[in-house]
């Protein structure tokens, strides 16, 4: 399906524009509207993808005067790390662009809080016998908005990702593989990381919730990692399976993380090709 597309929209701009209006539609599938996007800005550049951008803003900005913000925070976040990704070729660098789409909606609903406020609301029956209840729901607010920033983060790197395997299905088959193995966070860029989530875990001028932005590009380069050794091993994909569940607790991500900030100073891949 995923192939189909891709080969769909890359016939001409006309087939393009038909794709994101019709996919801009759809309620769930309208996430596929930011990913083909996505695709176009990887493909041809900025010239090209101007044109279809301008459609395809039209069914997403739809959605979100209905309530649905969602596709269009995608779309713009997505085309912006594409034309990134396609200059400089670097997703270490996309990660760390993604950190501004992530505070960017952060801000969006701090600016417009019906949905926190919605949530805030079904929270509050929890914390009505505490004397600290505002303090405590302050606080509540606060971390849920970054973790909402977070998510959309996560989100826009994995849309972004499927955009690029769809170019290496047609255009480069097994590249998308390749690129994904050997990303890592070099180490200076990795101490900038831990020295703004250390200020950010102390509340020191960073907000302390932002931490979570700052450890996602570990994160990436840790699953990166695991997927490398897997492949470099020949070990069985179970132990991906295994590992992606293992992902869904907070300790296993933690050890993602460290796990990420090690191979930045011990490049663990090269020690592997070298020990072959």
């Amino acid at each position: 399906m995923m192939r189909g597309l891709a080969e769909y929209v890359m016939t001409g701009r006309r087939q393009a524009v038909i794709a994101v209006v019709l996919l801009g539609l759809i309620p769930l599938v309208n996430l596929l509207n930011p990913v083909v996007v996505g695709l176009i800005a990887l493909r041809r550049g900025l010239q090209e993808v101007v044109i279809v951008f301008a459609w395809a803003v039209l069914p997403v900005a739809a959605w979100a005067a209905a309530g649905d913000v969602v596709p269009l925070i995608m779309l713009f976040g997505i085309t912006g790390l594409a034309l990134l990704l396609r200059e400089t070729e670097s997703w270490e660098l996309t990660l760390l662009a993604a950190i501004a789409v992530g505070i960017s909606v952060e801000g969006y609903f701090r600016v417009q809080p019906a949905v926190i406020d919605a949530l805030m609301a079904q929270l509050e029956q929890y914390v009505r016998s505490s004397s600290s209840q505002d303090l405590r729901l302050e606080a509540v607010s606060t971390v849920m908005l970054s973790v909402i920033g977070a998510v959309y983060m996560l989100i826009s790197v994995l849309l972004l990702m499927t955009a690029r395997w769809m170019q290496a299905l047609l255009f480069n088959p097994g590249g998308f593989r390749m690129e994904f193995h050997s990303l890592r966070i070099k180490r200076n860029v990795a101490l900038g990381l831990l020295a703004v989530a250390l200020l950010s875990g102390s509340g020191v001028i960073v907000p302390e919730s932002w931490i979570l932005y700052f450890l996602m590009p570990h994160v990436f380069a840790g699953i990166a990692l695991v997927h490398a050794v897997v492949k470099m091993r020949s070990l069985p994909v179970l132990l991906l399976v295994t590992f992606y569940i293992l992902l869904m607790l907070p300790v296993a991500v933690q050890l993602v993380v460290l796990l990420a900030l090690a191979d930045s100073w011990f490049d663990f891949r090269s020690r592997l090709q070298n020990s072959a």
